[in-house]
């Protein structure tokens, strides 16, 4: 009896479960060479306002949570990507038109960038905070904050480590985080949010959303609950509308770059803001 082959629809993954787009819509996911491969869910603005809604409801509790136990929980994440290589391997072999090795190269690639930035959650504030020179009886301290709800436009030709190296460093200070996939390669970044959803990351610290980024962009960027903007994957949209769209409520914005961002502390820095605390000493 031969087996009957069940494509699977991959949906979307919006506050730590996996709903389909409110719109009802999905495309199709090709391989490299055109043969069809999946559907995937085609995200909406109604599907972007659920994921800002669901990463705002996070913020406090993953913000809260101490440095260490926040690299803890993406050095988890590592753990998990790599138990899950060979699949990941597989899909991006297929979707990206990859060689084997090449594939292998990305996978192990994401997964060091997990740890690279798990490294840094519990030491990145004795970087950018200080104790601040002041003359007076007082002291003056500055200590890095999350800015809150980070809407990003992923790399758009690496379907995981483009998705890994923006997502990563906005988790590190206590950000949320609300993501555009790859629209033409999105199979790995839902195969990541079922990472994210057998791993400790809470419900609403990562949405991932599908479809064109085009379409979806926009609603993000003109957010009035969306505090900063990474623009990473953007170089072939009308990216400089989305700076100005986020100037009317703001919003910090990353500028796009080419390929895929090195792992780097002002990737941490530049979605934090810094708060500052005055305290007297001695007698008054």
């Amino acid at each position: 009896m031969s087996h009957l082959t069940v494509p699977k629809t991959f949906k979307l993954y919006i506050g730590g479960k996996f709903p389909r787009s409110e719109s009802g819509r999905v495309y199709e996911v090709v391989t490299a060479k055109g043969d069809f491969l999946a559907n995937a869910a085609k995200g909406s603005r109604k599907d972007a306002r659920d994921a800002v809604v669901a990463a705002r409801s996070a913020v406090s509790g993953w913000a809260g949570t101490t440095g260490y136990n926040r690299g803890q929980v993406l050095y988890r994440i590592a753990e998990l990507l790599e138990g899950r290589r060979a699949q990941f391997v597989d899909e991006i072999r297929r979707s990206e038109g990859a060689s084997e090795s090449a594939a292998s190269a990305q996978v192990d690639a994401a997964i060091d960038v997990w740890v690279w930035y798990a490294g840094w959650a519990d030491k990145y504030v004795q970087v950018a905070g200080n104790g601040n020179p002041v003359s007076g009886p007082y002291f003056n301290v500055s200590t890095p904050e999350a800015t809150g709800v980070v809407a990003i436009i992923a790399p758009q030709e690496s379907s995981l480590l483009g998705l890994v190296s923006v997502v990563a460093p906005a988790l590190v200070s206590g950000n949320t985080v609300v993501v555009i996939a790859s629209e033409a390669s999105p199979l790995s970044a839902i195969s990541l949010g079922e990472v994210l959803a057998t791993s400790d990351v809470p419900g609403g610290v990562v949405n991932i959303l599908t479809g064109s980024a085009a379409e979806i962009a926009p609603w993000l960027a003109s957010h009035a609950d969306v505090n900063a903007l990474d623009l990473a994957g953007a170089g072939d949209l009308d990216w400089v509308d989305l700076q100005i769209a986020s100037a009317e409520t703001l919003k910090r914005v990353l500028p796009p770059q080419d390929g895929v961002p090195a792992p780097s502390v002002e990737r941490v820095t530049f979605f934090t803001e810094t708060k500052t605390v005055w305290h007297t000493k001695g007698l008054i």
